[in-house]
């Protein structure tokens, strides 16, 4: 069993854009948590771990392997690892965070908390006012709440990570050209459906990787030329983000390979589940 661990394949509303896998290339092997979410709802680490966790007790009864495939790696350290008991945040704090420009909650939040700020880049609005709402909310910084981590299933499985990563080069044009074939497959359309249902524009649906873009485009604000450029920016700096991520963030003991694929549609989870056949 292939269990998602992508944060945009897990919405319905998605298909092109986070290019989830066919019934072809799924080729018989069965996913789970692949388009689980509807795009009104945020679906939050939290959420998605006690989501994998059951998929996982299901294969695990079921006498069989769950192979969890996905780039977004908070998503697995919050599975592996537990998540933080944050009380829930003051909507009055909150409200006032939120409504603060970018540049102002990134200087009130080196004064709050500094070393949090010395992590993040200035123009990551979320993460942000994620900690600087924390901090103001709790009076303990995000980094205090998070050595009280709980609920994670690290110790309790037996776990056999495989980091992969391509040659850079590779990949970056391999991001460029994937932009191009989801615009074939359909994906203005995809966007057109999911501006209709007219969602806050804060839900993580409408702030994947190509939303903004074909929505500007859409709106005639970009040309397609302009458009197409944007998105395959916005895809290669998530990559290097997560070159970036998944360098510092795990573990020295998790194996890594560099591994190509001649296939250009290749669903990584169907080929492991193939590996584990063999």
């Amino acid at each position: 069993m292939v269990i998602n661990a992508d944060s945009a394949q897990v919405y319905a509303d998605l298909r092109i854009l986070s290019a989830r896998p066919s019934d072809d290339e799924m080729e018989g092997v069965e996913h789970r948590l692949f388009g689980a979410w509807d795009g009104a709802e945020a679906c939050s680490a939290a959420a998605w771990a006690a989501r994998a966790k059951a998929e996982i007790d299901d294969c695990h009864a079921a006498g069989a392997v769950p192979i969890l495939v996905g780039g977004t790696g908070l998503y697995l350290k919050v599975l592996l690892e537990g998540i933080a008991p944050i009380p829930a945040i003051d909507p009055d704090v909150r409200a006032v965070v939120r409504a603060l420009p970018d540049d102002g909650a990134y200087k009130l939040l080196r004064i709050e908390d500094p070393l949090r700020a010395a992590e993040l880049a200035p123009t990551d609005r979320q993460r942000i006012a994620r900690a600087l709402e924390v901090k103001r909310s709790t009076g303990v910084t995000l980094a205090d709440w998070q050595m009280a981590k709980a609920g994670g299933i690290g110790e309790a499985v037996d776990l056999h990570p495989l980091v992969v990563m391509p040659d850079r080069t590779w990949l970056y044009d391999r991001c460029d050209r994937r932009f191009e074939a989801m615009l074939q497959a359909g994906a203005v359309a995809e966007v057109e459906a999911l501006l209709a249902r007219k969602l806050d524009p804060d839900l993580p649906v409408m702030r994947a990787i190509g939303v903004p873009e074909i929505a500007a485009f859409l709106a005639g604000a970009l040309p397609r030329e302009a458009m197409v450029a944007a998105g395959q920016q916005a895809t290669r700096n998530y990559a290097k983000r997560q070159f970036t991520w998944f360098r510092r963030q795990v573990p020295e003991d998790w194996g890594r390979a560099d591994i190509g694929f001649e296939s250009e549609t290749v669903d990584i989870g169907t080929y492991f589940a193939s590996l584990l056949r063999e």
